[in-house]
């Protein structure tokens, strides 16, 4: 049996979404299945690079949000900041992104139906959804951190790493800055991100099990701006984090943003990396090179990939952990040249 579409997309978060523009784009015929209403909310530092302001831009989107002029790094009385050479970064509310990349969807004709996809049935020309009538040439799992789909296939690969969380809240003070800070304790990195007039997102990674509040007083200079009467959302949370595939291609499946693999937040590149991927993907489907994606894949985020990797090893590491902050403080040039080749 053949038919149905070209591209069904389970999951409709940004990296699903991006993906159904790249294919409209493209020429193809594109489903998406997700079974939340929109817009989805999600714990995320909030921040875009320069790379996904820009991909934004592209699809024609104007999202609101505080411009985001670079990344400061602080521990104690040591700063360093870089500013981004090559355009600003910004600072929106997931639920903003969200709303934008889906009636962007929406108005270019994709079909977004109130469907979770757990499991796919295979065969040498397409792939179909049990239970339902729907029937594409590919599948693509961009079902999140956690996917059922990677799981379900078999594409799982278990970590021994310390696993990492991500805990966000949001409170409504001006922005002291227009870059995005990093703040390093003793057991994690809080991150605050501008989003608007009176508002900014802290988001704390970290690998220790604690309450939001706990946890931010290991930040006590950042703690005294943030009163708790200023928190207007609850906490959110995600993890762990650190996520592997075995691969990104598993017959006619095609897997795409966190559901290809994640590995820490650290270096704020997880929506960058999803429209990069998202485009990849759609390329190698649209001339018919589809067993190429895995290795454009590993083209595009190799850099992130080991940058983050090391960054990640040697905080966890913990005689390397108290010389990162010190270390980049003494060699802002380098600082600066990390920061503008992961934007």
């Amino acid at each position: 049996m053949s038919g149905g579409h070209d591209l069904l997309i389970a999951g409709g978060g940004p990296a699903g979404l991006a993906t159904a523009l790249h294919a409209v784009r493209a020429g193809l015929d594109v489903v998406v299945a997700e079974p939340r209403r929109a817009p989805v909310d999600k714990a995320c530092g909030e921040g875009l690079m320069p790379s996904a302001v820009r991909a934004l831009s592209a699809f024609g989107l104007e999202v609101p949000g505080h411009p985001v002029t670079g990344i400061r790094y602080i521990q104690g009385p040591r700063q360093v900041q870089a500013e981004f050479r090559h355009g600003p970064g910004l600072g929106v509310r997931r639920t903003d992104l969200h709303s934008a990349l889906h009636q962007t969807v929406v108005d270019a004709g994709v079909p977004v139906l109130p469907l979770r996809v757990g499991a796919v049935q295979q065969d040498t020309t397409g792939v179909s959804v049990p239970g339902t009538s729907l029937r594409a040439r590919w599948l693509v799992a961009a079902d999140g951190l956690h996917s059922p789909l990677r799981r379900s296939l078999g594409l799982e690969v278990k970590t021994s790493a310390a696993p990492r969380y991500g805990l966000r809240r949001h409170y409504a003070v001006p922005p002291w800055s227009s870059y995005v800070e990093v703040h390093w304790g003793p057991d994690g990195e809080a991150y605050v991100t501008p989003l608007g007039p009176a508002l900014v997102g802290v988001a704390l990674l970290t690998a220790r099990r604690a309450p939001f509040s706990i946890q931010l007083e290991s930040f006590p200079e950042l703690a005294a701006r943030l009163p708790q009467e200023a928190a207007v959302t609850a906490v959110r949370g995600a993890g762990p984090l650190r996520q592997r595939a075995r691969t990104r291609t598993h017959g006619r499946v095609l897997l795409v943003g966190d559901a290809a693999g994640y590995t820490d937040a650290l270096t704020g590149e997880g929506l960058s990396l999803a429209f990069t991927g998202a485009e990849a993907l759609v390329t190698n489907v649209r001339r018919g090179t589809p067993s190429r994606y895995e290795t454009d894949w590993r083209r595009v985020t190799r850099r992130h990939r080991l940058l983050t990797e090391l960054l990640v090893r040697a905080r966890q590491q913990p005689a390397l952990a108290p010389v990162i902050m010190p270390t980049a403080a003494r060699l802002p040039r380098l600082f600066a040249a990390a920061v503008n080749a992961l934007a």
